[in-house]
């Protein structure tokens, strides 16, 4: 006999928070987009592998002794999944955290908010390849509003300026990432049934551990961390928002009502990224940010609200 989960009480706000997946996979888009922000800000002041290394490391310990007694349990199920596992690991952890802050290196943030917000079309592409999930026309039409208010935004409005874009080694390198996340996003499909916490631990550990050598690599080249303030303060964010935190609620979006729904989220990504430009680096409030608001979260809201065969 299953026994029902109860109902989310508005005196109990984890309860709560684990059952609004909109505001779940909101936030996740704020955090991702200080990630991007900050990983820029601190190019060549710390190595990118190792970041990614020490951030996965970092997060594990941090869910552990709330994930143990789960991962105990549980371990039969991964086991017995390890290569879809792996394959989770290596696509949502490993590549796309790792190529993230390595093609920071080489180019602007701008640059990759606007290749984020390609996200949503991985999603559907790789859904489409591995599972045959096919988007709704209302999903369709949700993304691709979301996205003229992405461009609106990162284009200033105008139209002229998508031809002044240059791509570079490290907006290739960004999009990979976005591919292999999109990859990740799709198979969470068929993630074992575990407890949230045993599956993320187990793919925080796993990525961890991918990118070891990767950062002994680093280390050899003479790219180290180097123990200041800056470096203490990437590290400290990185390891509570967009590792622990993110994730989590990423995970848990996915779960509530799909990769295909969840996915019209990417767009906000760029719009917390401008945001953040226009409160901490002073740039002036425009129409066209009105605009682009307007549009992303049109397009989210009509995308989210479909029915969705992948919900």
């Amino acid at each position: 006999m299953t026994i029902p989960a109860p109902s989310p009480s508005a005196h109990d706000p984890v309860r709560w928070l684990n059952h609004q997946p909109y505001l779940l996979l909101s936030l996740t888009a704020l955090f991702w987009a200080a990630n991007i922000v900050l990983g820029r800000h601190v190019a060549g002041h710390v190595p990118p592998m190792t970041l990614s290394c020490v951030r996965w490391i970092g997060a594990f310990f941090m869910l552990l002794p709330f994930a143990r007694r789960h991962l105990a349990r549980d371990w039969p199920v991964l086991r017995a999944r390890l290569p879809l596992m792996i394959g989770l690991s290596t696509t949502g952890f490993a590549i796309n955290n790792g190529l993230s802050y390595w093609a920071l290196q080489y180019t602007q943030a701008l640059n990759a908010l606007l290749i984020q917000s390609s996200g949503p079309l991985f999603v559907a592409l790789w859904s489409l390849i591995l599972f045959g999930v096919r988007l709704t026309w209302a999903q369709f039409a949700g993304i691709a509003i979301s996205l003229a208010g992405v461009l609106t935004i990162i284009l200033r409005g105008d139209l002229g300026a998508l031809a002044g874009i240059r791509f570079n080694l490290g907006d290739v390198m960004f999009a990979g990432a976005v591919l292999s996340f999109g990859l990740y996003s799709a198979l969470m499909l068929r993630r074992p049934v575990t407890h949230p916490l045993s599956l993320i631990c187990f793919t925080m550990a796993c990525g961890a551990i991918l990118l070891l050598p990767f950062s002994v690599w680093e280390y050899t080249t003479g790219f180290t961390l180097k123990l200041d303030t800056m470096t203490v303060v990437t590290v400290t964010y990185v390891v509570i928002f967009p590792s622990t935190l993110a994730y989590l609620f990423f995970n848990r979006g996915i779960a509530l009502i799909g990769p295909n729904r969840a996915a019209p989220f990417f767009h906000l990504v760029p719009v917390f990224g401008s945001a953040m430009a226009i409160l901490l680096l002073g740039e002036e409030p425009r129409l066209f940010h009105l605009v682009g608001y307007v549009l992303v979260l049109a397009g989210v809201v009509i995308a989210s609200r479909s029915a969705s065969a992948a919900a």
